[in-house]
């Protein structure tokens, strides 16, 4: 027993002094811990200011009931009980009983308010004990976050988001996914917690250690009008054809600047919705819209015009065992390139190519490069996930090139692109020559200072000779004005479009899975073009019909005609612009305190209580503020230039 008593000795000994520090830091860690206090985002604004995307604050409200004295709990339990129940409608009794049974049992975090605004946080932190802060009067304050979207679903994926799940996996689809990192998140915020019972931490002060930052502020090249008229028209026809996805994309032409860019999806339960960027991640089989990039080639090396006659040969060439069929049966017989494209001839534009290169592939494919159409290339658009263009190149040995590739790509078949790509290329066209990448962004701010402007960007100068150019934009004119053209149900005598309809066949190798890929792209109006635009719709229904220009042409009509004739034109007249100037010298006041006063007692009587508070609660110096009534700010306890210290008390008067 002696032994035993001295060994026991011994390891009291050992754990206090000799292991002490170690088991210290053991409870600490296990009992403290600095937790992350996430920035607010900046926000997400349309061309116009409209705010798209933006973070509201939302506060859990809570009390320590244990760490007050008895004489100041007893003091101001009743009228903390009566304040919740005005704010709350419970009875004040209730609040009595709960609160007293929290201390009774030692409760260090009794939850009094979750997910509430700033202007409840105001009031509640107003309440009798709770206005006494941390210590002594046991507030909790925890602050988080929630995104929301004005416009509801309508471009929400384009306007994205940043989501990370329990695992750490990130997603960040959109324009707040691409510029979260460098522009949105801001800086978090550091808070050390206590564990004061099974999963449940409490704040050890009512500051942060090291305040968050907010992010800065994005303004898109997003059009409101546009955005809402694209997207209603695509849901409307998706709806009627019973497809199963679609996107719309309206580029400004001189700028590349993106209007609007709406992706649509079916559910399960038939219910469309933004489901996958399709318009900047989806790479697939252009069909007829790629021919003016075939024709564009052959103009430019001089090897085929406008005026050449080809041999639609019945409607049917064969390649090595494999035929390309025109949509009408028995062909147009002999006709011009310029007919062959207008009514979308698969053989007259085929053959055309084919006498022009078959000798010479790589010719027809360095051309393509020329204008900046690219093997596993890219737009190099800062939304994550563009899937990459394919074009076959008979010097690459990677199984796309074959005795066929050459025939097949004339008419859009072994070649991909994202439709955002073939829509660079058609503005390009529409833009007299000029590519310009398109652009999601006008510039980043931090209130009204600008950080980061965003400028016009071109991927090439001069795609193609202006003759060139003038044959093309005639030709995609003629499509939609000349009474045989694939797009002529689309023409109107009282507003210009042109463009080219596209109907490709999808998953074509398997019979049973056969489907179809409805699109057109062009621009508007015809002459002098302020925008063009790109329809892509994927698997219609078709028993209802199937061709791009009665599936995806309509829609391209619609957004024109809305944006130029059902539009009404608005007149800004100065004189109705009238400037509150009372509210532009309060926010000018405001402004210039945040930003001259981070550690100086400001001067804020004559500011709104709200601001005042605002102001006083973020600078660098953590304070204090209790606040005595409502409205103006009439006094303030702490005189002007005095130097401020952490914790310190301000108590404003407001009336």
């Amino acid at each position: 027993m002696f032994v035993f008593g001295i060994a026991v000795v011994f390891k009291l000994v050992s754990i206090q002094y000799l292991q002490g520090d170690k088991y210290k830091s053991l409870v600490e860690k296990r009992s403290i811990k600095n937790v992350t206090i996430p920035a607010n985002r900046g926000n997400v604004y349309a061309d116009d200011g409209s705010l798209l995307a933006t973070s509201i604050p939302k506060y859990n409200i809570a009390i320590d009931a244990v760490i007050s004295s008895s004489k100041l709990f007893e003091e101001n339990i009743r009228g903390l009980a009566d304040s919740l129940s005005n704010y709350s409608g419970k009875s004040s009794s209730y609040y009595q009983q709960a609160i007293r049974r929290a201390r009774a049992n030692k409760n260090q975090y009794y939850l009094l308010a979750k997910n509430i605004g700033y202007s409840d946080y105001v009031r509640l932190r107003s309440f009798p004990l709770l206005n006494k802060g941390a210590i002594p009067g046991g507030l909790i304050v925890e602050q988080n976050t929630k995104r929301e979207f004005p416009m509801g679903s309508i471009a929400r994926r384009t306007i994205g988001y940043e989501r990370i799940d329990e695992k750490g996996n990130v997603t960040r689809p959109g324009i707040d996914g691409a510029f979260g990192v460098k522009y949105l998140r801001g800086t978090d915020g550091k808070r050390w917690k206590q564990k004061i019972g099974k999963n449940k931490w409490k704040p050890l002060t009512d500051y942060n250690q090291v305040e968050p930052k907010d992010g800065y502020d994005v303004y898109t090249t997003i059009d409101v009008n546009i955005q809402d008229i694209a997207h209603h028209s695509l849901l409307q026809q998706l709806d009627k054809y019973k497809a199963d996805h679609g996107c719309v994309i309206v580029m400004e032409t001189k700028t590349g600047e993106v209007k609007a860019i709406s992706n649509l999806g079916r559910s399960s339960k038939g219910v469309y919705y933004e489901r996958l960027n399709y318009a900047v991640g989806e790479s697939h089989e252009p069909g007829s819209t790629f021919k003016l990039m075939a024709l564009a080639a052959a103009f430019e090396d001089k090897l085929v015009d406008t005026s050449d006659v080809v041999d639609t040969e019945k409607g049917i060439l064969s390649f090595y065992g494999k035929k390309v069929r025109d949509s009408k049966h028995g062909g147009y017989g002999k006709i011009t390139v310029s007919k062959a494209f207008e009514v979308s001839s698969n053989t007259g534009v085929v053959k055309a190519i084919d006498q022009a290169y078959s000798k010479i592939p790589s010719k027809f494919v360095d051309r393509l490069n020329a204008m900046s159409i690219k093997h596993d290339d890219s737009l190099g658009i800062p939304i994550i996930g563009e899937a990459k263009s394919i074009v076959p190149d008979p010097r690459i040995k990677n199984g796309r090139w074959s005795g066929i590739a050459l025939q097949w790509m004339a008419y859009g078949y072994g070649v991909s692109f994202t439709p955002l790509q073939t829509l660079t290329f058609y503005n390009a066209i529409a833009n007299d020559g000029e590519m310009v990448k398109p652009q999601f962004l006008k510039e980043v701010k931090e209130f009204d200072k600008v950080i980061v402007p965003f400028e016009k960007e071109v991927i090439n100068k001069q795609v193609c000779s202006k003759e060139t150019i003038g044959k093309l934009q005639k030709l995609l004119k003629s499509v939609v004005e000349k009474k045989h053209g694939t797009g002529h149900r689309l023409y109107s005598k009282n507003f210009s479009m042109a463009g080219k309809t596209g109907t490709c066949q999808k998953d074509y190798r398997d019979k049973d899975k056969l489907n179809y890929i409805s699109s057109f792209a062009g621009y508007f109006p015809a002459d002098n073009p302020k925008y063009s635009c790109i329809v892509v719709i994927h698997e219609p229904d078709k028993s209802v019909g199937y061709y791009g220009a009665d599936v995806s042409g309509p829609v391209f009509k619609r957004i024109a005609q809305k944006i130029f004739t059902d539009t009404p034109i608005i007149d800004e007249v100065e004189t109705l612009e009238v400037k509150n100037t009372k509210i532009d010298a309060e926010f000018e006041g405001y402004y210039k305190l945040a930003q001259n006063y981070k550690t100086i007692m400001p001067n804020v009587v004559g500011l709104p209580a709200m601001d005042a508070i605002a102001l006083l609660e973020n600078m660098q110096v953590k304070v204090k503020v209790e606040l005595l009534g409502s409205g103006v700010v009439k006094k303030q306890s702490v005189n002007e230039k005095v130097k401020l210290n952490n914790n310190q008390v301000i108590v404003l008067n407001a009336s």
